[in-house]
């Protein structure tokens, strides 16, 4: 009699707490995104990161696994900038979930967020892959991440007023950290300003402008083609009459122009992480640009 009784307090209590409640949950595109959304939510967001560090993010399959989680999603957190548009779009009409089609508050897009750097000034696609709303790749500026940062916390704050103090505290807690850490990255990356370099795919604009670094040339013809061995050694005649000192690429991305270039003006190759866990270093956002910052410093000896 005294358990039955037991029980029955305990079932009482718990239907007075009520069922806790349900972890947001996020669909972000790209590994970045992902993380950002882990440091604002905590334990308040479940994530999903649809690619992988090593995937070249603008081209992906919009397989039905995919979907399944977009179906599911309270928010997709995509970079915009035209970066998924070969899949996100696909993903987001086959789900058919009305809280994350574009222009709905389950729908948030960083590139929108920061200034975009590159925009072409006019648009034929047999210039390569080329965005039309200008450099997509923004997450290689820790400025970028900051703003991004911002606008997040709020919109996972709209989506759960319930908990808009904890995303609020935690955005704090992250801006204070950031700022800190940025600044110490552009005190080390000092000797990098004014460095030139050659890049393998035209995704470094953000970097470039942020840390001061000079573009000499792409080994890519055009964003997105194979560099044909011929144009590669119109790259190594222009860096022999004006020397750089290295040549950087995303991890994602093929060895085999850089190391090309590399062994042929006898400069370094520089694989960067390009996101988060791109390598072992690079485990978060912010051994994302510790790795990035030693890398490139790296390539000056």
């Amino acid at each position: 009699m005294k358990s039955n009784l037991q029980c029955l307090l305990a079932m009482l209590a718990l239907a007075w707490i009520g069922p806790a409640a349900a972890a947001l949950s996020v669909f972000a595109t790209v590994p970045e995104w992902g993380a950002l959304a882990e440091e604002l939510g905590g334990d308040k967001v479940k994530v999903y990161t649809a690619t992988n560090p090593l995937q070249d993010p603008h081209h992906v399959e919009a397989k039905p696994s995919l979907i399944s989680r977009a179906r599911g999603a309270d928010l997709v957190v995509a970079t915009g900038a035209e970066l998924e548009i070969g899949w996100l779009p696909l993903v987001i009409q086959q789900a058919g979930n009305p809280k994350v089609q574009a222009g709905k508050p389950g729908y948030f897009e960083a590139a929108q967020q920061v200034p975009i750097l590159d925009k072409p000034a006019r648009l034929d696609r047999a210039e390569g892959d080329v965005h039309a709303a200008g450099d997509p790749h923004i997450q290689t500026d820790p400025r970028n991440i900051a703003r991004v940062a911002g606008a997040l916390a709020a919109r996972l704050a709209e989506l759960d007023p319930e908990n808009a103090a904890y995303y609020q505290t935690r955005y704090k807690a992250f801006a204070e950290r950031w700022s800190a850490a940025v600044a110490r990255w552009e005190k080390e990356a000092a000797p990098l300003r004014g460095v030139a370099i050659v890049v393998q795919h035209k995704a470094f604009t953000y970097l470039i402008a942020w840390l001061g670094l000079k573009e000499v040339a792409a080994l890519e013809p055009k964003p997105g083609v194979e560099p044909t061995t011929a144009h590669l050694s119109e790259v190594l005649a222009t860096v022999q009459r004006q020397p750089v000192k290295m040549v950087i690429r995303a991890a994602y991305q093929s060895d085999r122009a850089s190391q090309w270039i590399a062994e042929r003006a006898k400069i370094n190759a520089v694989v960067l992480p390009f996101t988060v866990a791109g390598d072992d270093a690079a485990k978060d956002l912010f051994g994302l640009f510790d790795d990035t910052v030693q890398r490139l410093l790296k390539g000056l000896q």
